[in-house]
């Protein structure tokens, strides 16, 4: 199979499960390792002996790191085989996670951190891969499988990383890590089909071209806005979740950290539905329900120190309605210009992850300043703004 050349032109007659579910678990592992630190913070803190704001900076430059790499690397995948992107992207990962088990200072974490985030962009050339892959008639089951290992990952990443944390230290967590990561690389290498590169434009070309696609299109534009200030607000408690529960009145480890990510894995397996309820209502509603959820539920968990239960419901509302726009808007830009998706995909993740970065940050100076009431506040003003861009005349933006 790994022989095999695929073109947009020439998707396989039939995509065998078996490499459906290699996608999606691909896409989900890759994604995981953004997440594996922030359940472990408090440790990290005390192990490091770093303030909250220095220990921030890991999911900040994570998330930067992930930025950066689907801006400046994604394109890529319209100029070269996307499989030898990703088997490189592996490799990178695979270091990046070892040398952050090893890290002997916090400033070795921060640049393993960097790192992670760059190469963990090979889930959105897996993405991409997907739909080249299938045929037509499936495309959308298809890509909807493997955004749904995507989501997995990402929030499951949380439990497995408190469990394994709590039992076999953070540095631990790290070695499982790459181990996963380096398993994925062999399994592609022996899976994945070649990939024909569909646009011949130099680099450079090819990164100008992202500004042109925002400057053609208002709904691009709206889109990568309104995703960016809810990733804000998702950020902003998860990258700060562990901190607060480490300190008192909870003095809770990592395993309670990592345990809410199931209360997010509830939202996310319940997102998927907002792509039925686009296609029948439009995916303008859908973008507007779910930042409204986000203004809710941190409205909510921001009245005073709330119990466990109400943050843990919290976190279900707000992912659900960050996972239902990032599929809304999934399915506006992706309809915008089908020959660019791999470019308009870049513009729009990496929006999200610029507000990811800067969720964290911001996450982690309001925790320190004013408290997990600050960082909810926080949170509720971002879904607000995202509401507000929904709401906004579609010409004005």
């Amino acid at each position: 199979m790994s022989s095999t050349v695929i073109t947009h032109n020439q998707p396989t007659a039939v995509l065998p499960g078996a490499l459906v579910l290699l996608l999606a678990a691909g896409a989900g592992l890759a994604a995981a390792a953004l997440y594996y630190a922030q359940p472990m913070l408090g440790v990290l803190g005390s192990e490091f002996n770093a303030t909250p704001g220095a220990i921030g900076l890991v999911p900040t430059l994570t998330q930067l790191g992930y930025a950066l790499g689907l801006i400046l690397l994604a394109p890529l995948g319209d100029r070269f085989d996307r499989r030898r992107i990703i088997l490189g992207k592996a490799a990178v990962l695979t270091l990046a996670l070892l040398l952050a088990a090893a890290a002997p200072s916090i400033q070795v974490l921060l640049v393993a951190s960097l790192v992670i985030g760059v190469s963990a962009t090979l889930a959105q050339d897996i993405v991409p891969a997907a739909a080249t892959l299938a045929p037509e008639a499936s495309r959308g089951k298809t890509v909807g499988t493997v955004m749904t290992g995507l989501l997995l990952g990402i929030l499951l990443s949380r439990v497995v990383s408190g469990f394994v944390a709590e039992h076999a230290g953070w540095r631990g967590m790290f070695v499982v890590a790459a181990l996963s990561i380096a398993l994925l690389g062999l399994a592609i290498w022996r899976g994945l089909p070649r990939f024909k590169a569909t646009t011949q434009m130099p680099y450079l070309a090819l990164m100008a071209s992202l500004f042109t696609l925002l400057q053609r299109y208002s709904g691009l534009r709206r889109a990568a806005l309104a995703q960016g200030l809810l990733s804000v607000a998702f950020s902003a408690f998860w990258s700060t979740l562990a901190v607060m529960l480490h300190a008192a009145p909870f003095h809770l480890g990592s395993a309670a950290a990592g345990a809410f990510g199931l209360a997010g894995a509830a939202g996310a397996l319940v997102a998927p539905m907002a792509g039925r309820v686009a296609d029948r209502k439009g995916p303008e509603v859908v973008t507007r329900l779910g930042a409204g959820l986000v203004v809710i539920a941190f409205l909510a968990m921001a009245m005073g120190d709330g119990p466990l239960w109400l943050i843990a419901a919290g976190a279900v509302l707000f992912d659900l309605g960050v996972q239902a726009s990032l599929i809304a808007h999934q399915t506006i830009v992706y309809g915008l210009e089908p020959a660019a998706r791999s470019r308009l995909n870049a513009v729009l993740m990496g929006s999200m992850f610029i507000g990811m970065a800067s969720g964290a940050w911001l996450g982690s100076q309001a925790l320190a300043q004013w408290g997990w009431q600050g960082v909810c506040g926080l949170a509720a003003l971002a879904g607000m703004a995202a509401l507000a861009v929904r709401l906004w005349p579609a010409t004005k933006i």
